[in-house]
């Protein structure tokens, strides 16, 4: 029976703090109380002086994503192990199935890439096309396999976007199933013409890419999408919410009682749109993602945001190219890869710009770096919470440690970081998973294919009333 007693810390949730010691038995929490007693075989970790938290889960990453004609860098077992040191243990990735493949195989080659993961994982299923086998699959992926979110690209068009009759008819399954249906909220047809526009004027460097994809289209794409859940009922969760434009939106939507939630990248947050502006290429390129870096107003209202409630997570979209593959869009930037890394730095960026700038208290940390995403995709209290039965995943939090972030030094598997130079206050010490240290003091010790993949149950939705009506009308063996 693998014992953990992680003695003399303050514990932090996303309600309460309070010190206590945390007893992890067989992968759960045991007990939680002051001067608790652990089996003489048991390890134990001091937290004296440091806050214990519940292990970060980001809800939003790219392992191993094959995407604009390459692979991103990072697989399962780097990227999960560099979120343990970095005090992330769970994510939720995306199964992405090209056009006309049936989810059912694009989701057992995901689930088969994944078993190399080093921490828990979930994952979301994206609709990139329309047929009765997708809905009849996503039935399948709710009932067997708890897969209760899937996402929708309003972007790329040509590729993987998905048209408004796509919404509609993914957005009416999704509420019949229970599930949560998520936007990348860009309007891919405007992208498109800007995009062809910018090369027309002879703009084809990394600069382009954030003039292609202004606040406006993401602000539309989302209203767009909010509107059409809220005619049809349904809840809606935003991805990268970047722009002040498309917060708006979901806090006009949620002061009408629309159930809409919105996620925040930490890159969105704390760096903003002169990065297209470098002299070196690569670096400029090395920013290339979706939606683009803004205006610091921008950054401003994602704060305002946060501490409103009007956004509830915070994620990194984590997929990385290295300097080769974003070379691929040397003379044209429509094909620099999209895609940053951060699985490693969201946490303690967060920690100092965030409780160490006095802008989100530490109760608010957690909330939105574990326990809403927990809430919202049906993991809590399994994960997100310290309390007896829960997940032992846990981080044991430094408040005056200190680090400066280099990809020179970090443990993810790109050879740039958007976060570099920057020295952070408040770091992980010590990280935790499923009842055992993966991450203590710089020392990394994360198992290749010890992640569990985690089933979420559906939210109880229309379906269920519909088959119960269904069987209440059902004629009787006379009337057949």
């Amino acid at each position: 029976m693998a014992t953990l007693l992680i003695r003399g810390g303050t514990v932090v949730t996303h309600d309460a703090t309070y010190r206590a010691d945390v007893l992890c038995v067989d992968g759960k929490i045991a007990a939680v109380g002051p001067d608790l007693d652990a089996p003489g075989d048991a390890e134990v970790i001091d937290a004296g002086g440091q806050y214990v938290m519940p292990g970060g889960i980001d809800p939003h990453t790219h392992m191993q994503l094959p995407f604009m004609g390459t692979v991103a860098s990072e697989d399962f077992y780097t990227g999960t192990a560099a979120g343990l040191a970095g005090g992330t243990t769970s994510i939720i990735d995306f199964v992405i199935p090209s056009p006309g493949q049936p989810l059912m195989e694009a989701f057992q080659t995901w689930r088969g890439w994944a078993e190399k993961a080093a921490s828990d994982y979930a994952f979301h299923v994206a609709i990139t096309w329309w047929d009765d086998s997708v809905h009849e699959d996503m039935g399948t992926l709710v009932r067997e396999h708890g897969v209760n979110s899937f996402k929708h690209f309003m972007a790329y068009k040509n590729a993987i976007m998905a048209t408004d009759d796509i919404l509609v008819a993914s957005f009416t399954r999704c509420l019949e199933l229970g599930a949560v249906p998520t936007v990348h909220a860009e309007n891919g047809e405007l992208v498109h013409h800007m995009q062809q526009k910018l090369l027309a004027q002879g703009l084809t460097g990394p600069e382009a890419h954030p003039l292609s994809r202004p606040p406006q289209v993401e602000g539309e794409a989302a209203s767009r999408a909010i509107r059409i859940a809220g005619t049809l009922g349904a809840p809606i969760y935003v991805v990268h919410v970047s722009c002040k434009d498309a917060l708006d939106e979901i806090t006009y939507a949620r002061r009408q009682g629309q159930p809409v939630y919105g996620e925040a990248l930490a890159g969105h947050l704390l760096i903003d749109d002169s990065v297209y502006r470098s002299k070196d290429w690569l670096q400029s390129a090395g920013h290339v993602m979706s939606p683009p870096f803004r205006s610091p107003e921008h950054q401003a209202a994602l704060w305002t945001g946060l501490q409103s409630g009007n956004l509830q997570t915070t994620a990194t979209d984590h997929c990385c190219f290295c300097a080769d593959q974003k070379m691929m869009g040397k003379d044209d930037f429509t094909k620099i890869p999209n895609g940053t890394a951060g699985i490693e730095d969201r946490m303690a960026v967060l920690w100092d710009a965030g409780v160490g700038g006095g802008r989100i208290s530490m109760q608010e940390f957690v909330a939105v770096t574990s326990t809403n995403t927990a809430k919202i995709f049906n993991l809590y209290p399994r994960k997100g919470a310290i309390q007896e039965g829960a997940d032992a995943d846990l981080v044991v939090w430094d408040p005056n440690g200190t680090r400066t972030i280099s990809a020179k030094t970090h443990h993810q598997n790109v050879d740039f970081n958007i976060f570099e130079g920057r020295t952070v206050t408040g770091i992980p010490r010590h990280t935790v998973s499923q009842g055992k240290w993966v991450w203590r003091d710089g020392d990394l010790r994360a198992e290749r294919g010890a992640g569990r993949y985690l089933e979420r149950p559906a939210y109880p939705g229309v379906f269920d009333v519909l088959e119960k009506r269904a069987e209440r009308n059902a004629p009787t063996a006379v009337e057949r």
